[in-house]
């Protein structure tokens, strides 16, 4: 091992500019970052790669897109959300890294143009497995929306939409500052306890066919946000105290 005192710290950023609207976004995002203990397989170097073959299906079948695609691989998940929250709050809007109408001292963030322009944001985080629905992070109005878009990827095992609200990874950066973010739900296989955040996780716990079927559902995802008519609706922001 090599100790690094002061390491580069970085989000990888990349994109597939849209033809009518490219100043409207939609975003993928997984972290590159991982535990200490091993290389980070599940957690999350998998759903990474997964997310970079979903732009490279986007890219070469040359699938029309009307808003611009955006990846964002965020490091410093695994100590509180860093990469994906100060990216939320330099592109959209907050004070300090935190991207919400106030921060912990009270004080007023400005909410940047660029709010207003965000479609949606898709993460992946939760293990090695096959994606089989989405969170809609309490949203009520987009489950009719989420539900069509897993309609032709049912017979890849992709069905269910959730309303439940989920933490722990870096849709909530993107939530917390008032801008949809969803979590995609997973076969859960030997992430809890075997891998997670553990000595075992390597490359040997990823599967191959999972993850080729998670690039063709992210595509399909990116290219339905891309390409719905009007923005996808936001849950209500809370009343101000």
């Amino acid at each position: 091992n090599a100790w690094y005192d002061n390491p580069a710290m970085f989000n990888v950023v990349g994109e597939i500019r849209g033809t009518e609207f490219p100043d409207e976004v939609v975003m993928l995002g997984a972290h590159f970052d991982s535990f200490h203990a091993s290389t980070g397989a599940t957690d999350n170097g998998g759903a990474c790669s997964s997310i970079m073959e979903a732009m490279r299906l986007l890219k070469v079948t040359g699938a029309p897109l009307k808003r611009t695609v955006r990846i964002g691989l965020w490091n410093g998940e695994e100590q509180g959300l860093i990469g994906s929250r100060l990216y939320v709050a330099q592109h959209f809007g907050g004070i300090r890294g935190v991207p919400t109408a106030t921060n912990p001292r009270g004080e007023v963030g400005p909410v940047k143009r660029a709010h207003s322009r965000f479609q949606g944001y898709f993460n992946i985080d939760n293990g090695a497995g096959a994606i089989r629905g989405i969170h809609s992070q309490g949203n009520r109005a987009i489950v009719p929306i989420l539900r069509q878009w897993l309609e032709p990827l049912r017979d890849i095992g992709a069905t269910h939409v959730s309303q439940l609200t989920r933490g722990g990874t870096d849709h909530l950066s993107f939530d917390a500052a008032g801008l949809p973010g969803f979590q995609f739900i997973q076969d859960s296989l030997e992430y809890e306890p075997k891998t997670h955040h553990t000595n075992m996780d390597f490359f040997e716990a990823l599967q191959p066919e999972d993850m080729r079927r998670n690039s063709v559902i992210l595509a399909s995802f990116a290219m339905m946000a891309a390409n719905h008519s009007g923005f996808l609706p936001r849950k209500p922001r809370p009343a101000a105290r």
